[in-house]
Order: C-alpha cells, then sequence, then structure tokens
C-alpha cells in the first residue's frame, strides 16, 4: 500500500508502507518509506482521489492530473475546468467524476481520460460531491445554498433542495441508506427513504473531513488536533482522540484483511496511521507516523488490486449509456470522427481531454482504435468504388 497527500507547496508524496512482524506483548508498527514526490502542479493541491491504478490530484492551478502508481509516471492532465477544483471522486475504475469553483461536474472515461459529460452544476462553486455506492446517483453541494441530487445514469439533475447556508462536505454511507451534510460545525444526518434531516451531530470546530467507519459510525476531523467518532444513529460522541499537534486537515478509512484503518494528515506535516478497535468507544492505537515538513491539504491511500478486490467488486452503473440512435449516428461518422482526431496534434488546452502524457499517444485523445480504422478503410474503398462508377 501506499499513502498520497498533497500540500500548499504544490507537491505530493508517496510513502509504501512495510507492517513489521510483532514480537508478542508488542504494539504492532508500521514502516512509511519515502517513495516520490511529485511536482506536476504550479499551485497549492485541493483535491485528491485513488483508484486501483491511478492517484488523480487537484488543484489551484485548474488542471487535474493523474499519476500512473503501477509505473511510477505522470501520465498527463485532465483541462476543462476554469478555476480551483475542490472535489474528485472515483467510481470503481471506469469514471472519475471532478468540481470545481466554475460550477462544473464532470464526469471523465478513466481508461481513455476523455471527458463524458459537463454538467452546469450550481450557480456558485462546486464545494464536494459524493457517489452513491451503485454508481447510479450523485450528491453535490455548492456556495448557492443548494443540495442537488443527480441522476448519473441519465446525466440530469435529480432533486434540488434549498438549505439554509451554503454546505462544504457531502457524504453517502458506504451501504447508502443515509447521507450527511457538513456546514461549518454541525453534521445533518439524512435518510435516503424521506430524503429530510433525522437528526444533527454538533462538533466544536469547524470540520475540515469526515469519513464513514460503518453504516451509522462517522469519523469527524476538523479545525483542531482532535479527532471524534459519532454515531450518526444516537448523534452521541463514541470517543476523541489527539491526533495531532495542529489541525487536522483530512481523514482516510480502508480495510484490510486483518486491519480497519484510519489515516489522518494535518498542518503540522504529520501522516498518521491508526488501527480501529472493535469496540468504536475505544481510542484507535498508533500505526505509523511519518514527517513531509509540508502543510498538507489531502490525503488518499493506493491499495494494490489484490487489497482493493472488495472494493472493485461492488456494482457499477453504466454511466450515460449510448442509445441505439446514437450509435447509428456514430457508426456513420466515425470516419469524420477519426480523420478530425489525426488532425489535432495540438490539444486545445480548455477542451475535455488529456493533455502532457509523457511519450505514451495511445492513452492520449488522439487514440485511433483498430476498429475505427478499419472502419475508415471501409468508407474509403466505398468512396473509391462510387468514383469509379
Amino acid at each position: 500500500m501506499e499513502l498520497v497527500a498533497g500540500c500548499y507547496e504544490q507537491v505530493l508524496f508517496g510513502f509504501s508502507v512495510h507492517p513489521e512482524p510483532k514480537a508478542s506483548g508488542d504494539h504492532e508498527k508500521w514502516t512509511p518509506v519515502a517513495d516520490f514526490t511529485h511536482h506536476a502542479h504550479t499551485a497549492s493541491l485541493s483535491a485528491l482521489a485513488v483508484n486501483s491504478r491511478f492517484v488523480v490530484t487537484g488543484s489551484k492551478d485548474e488542471t487535474i492530473h493523474i499519476y500512473d502508481m503501477k509505473k511510477k509516471i505522470d501520465h498527463g492532465a485532465l483541462v476543462h475546468h476554469n478555476g480551483t477544483i475542490t472535489c474528485l471522486q472515483f467510481h470503481g475504475n471506469r469514471h472519475l467524476i471532478s468540481g470545481a469553483e466554475d460550477g462544473l461536474i464532470c464526469v471523465w472515461d478513466a481508461k481513455k481520460w476523455e471527458c463524458l459529460k459537463s454538467i452546469k452544476a450550481h450557480k456558485g462553486h462546486v464545494t464536494f460531491l459524493s457517489i452513491h455506492p451503485s454508481g447510479k446517483l450523485a450528491l453535490s453541494v455548492g456556495t448557492d445554498k443548494t443540495l442537488r441530487t443527480w441522476n448519473l445514469v441519465e446525466g440530469r439533475s435529480a432533486f434540488i433542495k434549498n438549505i439554509k447556508q451554503n454546505a462544504h462536505i457531502v457524504q453517502w454511507s458506504p451501504r447508502g441508506d443515509k447521507y450527511i451534510v457538513v456546514i461549518l460545525n454541525k453534521i445533518d444526518v439524512y435518510q435516503l427513504d424521506t430524503a429530510s434531516v433525522s437528526g444533527t451531530i454538533t462538533n466544536e470546530r469547524r470540520i475540515s473531513s469526515v469519513t464513514f467507519l460503518s453504516e451509522s459510525i462517522v469519523a469527524v476531523a476538523g479545525d483542531e488536533e482532535v479527532v471524534r467518532f459519532f454515531d450518526t444513529d444516537s448523534l452521541i460522541c463514541l470517543c476523541e482522540f489527539k491526533a495531532h499537534e495542529n489541525r487536522v486537515k483530512d481523514i482516510f478509512s480502508f480495510e484490510t484483511p486483518e486491519n480497519h484503518v484510519i489515516v489522518t494528515a494535518s498542518s503540522d506535516g504529520f501522516i498518521k496511521m491508526w488501527k480501529l478497535k472493535q469496540d468504536k468507544k475505544v481510542p484507535p492505537s498508533l500505526l505509523s507516523e511519518v514527517n513531509t515538513n509540508a502543510r498538507l491539504t489531502c490525503l488518499g491511500v493506493w491499495l494494490d488490486e489484490v487489497t482493493d478486490k472488495k472494493k472493485s467488486l461492488s456494482p457499477a452503473a453504466e454511466l450515460f449509456p449510448v442509445s441505439k440512435e446514437q450509435s447509428k449516428s456514430n457508426e456513420k461518422d466515425s470516419g469524420h470522427v477519426v480523420q478530425e482526431e489525426e488532425r489535432q496534434s495540438k490539444p486545445n488546452t480548455k477542451k475535455c481531454g488529456l493533455t502532457g502524457v509523457n511519450n505514451n499517444p495511445t492513452k492520449g485523445s488522439s487514440q485511433v482504435s483498430t476498429k475505427k480504422r478499419k472502419m475508415l478503410e471501409m468508407l474509403e474503398k466505398k468512396k473509391r468504388k462510387k468514383n469509379k462508377i
């Protein structure tokens, strides 16, 4: 596994983590080893997402950079947003959704790295988004004081709810039966079947990050050194523990066959990994820590495909399926499409797509598939026959 974290200083850090064999009676310890630093952005990093192959980072420089974790190479940049990238989330290995201060939500093909859909989602900034575990719905919040539900199968707005203040976090529970909306230091818990607030949790300080540890328990980090576990059903604080010497900026949770782990990143420069107890009323124990000497902003954990098998097998909806009519139209125009792609030697920096790939044309927006090539040849033959006649 690999810890990845972005910072104000424009750097993405990577640390490979090696569990140490523990002697009897000793606490379990994991050792993080510096693996890479990546200087792709020209401004501070603001968002980060991970799937089983890639890490993507968003920045105030308005770009999304792709980093191939298997090959340890920069895979290029996605350019479409005009404004700071505020949120990124993968759904499985096929789709990435991004949100930004331009009010747009973009859905990307995470194989070809093409923009499938660009939606004007909010009148103000998009501050956060969350994809339902089924992949069929997404929630977004923005600075227009709205909570919006999106039908991802059809690529349209499904529901708009006005809220009293600007929310800055929205998050589905693991099963998708509930979701939480964070406004300053308060967490409103919504039930999916009623779409109404079932209760409100109040944290002491402004909340910076939340992550579900189970369907009912959520870990909350804020503008303080403490992390708290809350029960979203009873609305009570189960436990709290001092995680850092400065405010906690981001928190991430994952499971391995042996452990349930949360990771915290702080403005004090430290990334820490914590082993959760079975009883969430008991504070977790420290597994490892590493000092980046940077002001951290965002965090993720890259797990290999074996470890991430459970997640990759979760049901996924087909986003924006092509209708039969569209398919026929695409077949007719495919020769023209390929010719257009071949002419685009220099990509437009404000067009959806992938730019700056290091000598890897097979992943760029100018990729021409074998099927398209054969189709183009057939069209050329038909033209020649017509000319002869």
